[in-house]
């Protein structure tokens, strides 16, 4: 969620013209701003100046969550913006991104023909059991691998790959199609943990989601109930985050609201780091300001190995490459999409 840094980078951002110097927000982009991350006078004097801005979320919980705000101006429309997002294969490529792949709809096991098991991966997979395995695996899937897979013959690769490509297929039809209910009960450790509530412990208390209560029934309910005016998608990625490559499967769900437009990103599978993850985009129109629109991102992700003594430690790190992550993914995608323009 936290890296999309390699989108055009090295583009220099348009400025604001001379002299124009606005002094507030739309009323709408205060209500948000307020229920996610009031600003200080500084904070607020930086992003009407035109330059992005970044803060941590205090109210996650410590040891399970890490969440932060940014937010830019962008002098772009938001309908370039919106296709920005749709064209996902595109906008989440190059860097950090190895492979991004919008998965069809109804989905297909062509969707997957890039998927593949990275050699530590592979290595780990071999002595993987319910309980005890390096990877966020459910337990059918572990007992698929252990019973239909032989680790000693020369195919054995090849082999893993096509079951876990059949595995990721089964995996996002039974979400399209039962939703939250048909995500994985994680099995990697010796305490099962369910996705589906860390997904909704997450959201319960999210700032702005009180505002949106179709949005977060949506989130929640899908696809038992509908969302109006919006679209979505899924699609699958593999990234390099921390030490090893991750595989991510994300829900995005694109709606125009009054006055507004909504991107929320739903983290459905990682095989690594993380459990569960919400992104959420507001774009929020400024005529006072001219032709452009406010984008605020607020990122909030469930991940093991955040508490503890070590733990603690580990979150501080994180929180700072993801503050320091939003900052550069904001100032990025100004830049490109201004320059695009």
């Amino acid at each position: 969620m936290w890296l999309r840094t390699a989108i055009a980078a090295g583009l220099a951002p348009l400025l604001l013209a001379p002299g124009f110097a606005p002094t507030s927000f739309p009323p709408s982009m205060e209500k948000l701003i307020a229920a996610a991350a009031p600003l200080t006078v500084e904070e607020r004097q930086t992003l009407l100046s035109g330059a992005p801005i970044g803060k941590l979320v205090e109210d996650a919980e410590p040891g399970k969550e890490v969440a932060v705000f940014g937010a830019a101006w962008i002098a772009a429309s938001q309908s370039a913006y919106v296709r920005w997002i749709k064209d996902i294969e595109h906008f989440e490529n190059g860097g950090g991104f190895r492979i991004t792949k919008r998965i069809s709809d109804p989905p297909r096991l062509e969707d997957f023909d890039r998927l593949e098991i990275p050699p530590d991966d592979f290595a780990d997979l071999k002595t993987c059991r319910v309980g005890a395995c390096e990877l966020k695996l459910s337990e059918a899937s572990l007992l698929k691998l252990r019973s239909q897979i032989d680790w000693n013959k020369p195919t054995a690769k090849a082999d893993a790959e096509k079951l876990m490509r059949r595995v990721a297929l089964e995996y996002v039809t039974g979400y399209r199609e039962g939703g939250n209910a048909r995500l994985a009960v994680y099995r990697d450790s010796d305490r099962p943990m369910f996705v589906a509530k860390e997904f909704e412990a997450m959201i319960q208390h999210l700032p702005g989601l009180a505002t949106m209560p179709d949005l977060r029934d949506y989130l929640l309910k899908y696809p038992a109930v509908g969302l109006a005016n919006s679209t979505d998608f899924l699609y699958w990625q593999e990234a390099a985050f921390g030490l090893k490559p991750t595989v991510r499967i994300n829900h995005v769900i694109i709606q125009d609201r009054p006055g507004e437009t909504v991107i929320a990103s739903k983290m459905l599978y990682a095989s690594h780091y993380f459990w569960t993850a919400l992104e959420r985009r507001v774009l929020v129109p400024d005529p006072a300001r001219g032709n452009g629109f406010w984008l605020m991102v607020l990122n909030r992700s469930r991940s093991d190995g955040l508490s503890g003594f070590v733990g603690r430690m580990i979150r501080g790190r994180v929180r700072s490459e993801a503050l320091q992550g939003t900052i550069s993914l904001l100032k990025v995608e100004k830049a490109a999409i201004e320059s695009a323009r």
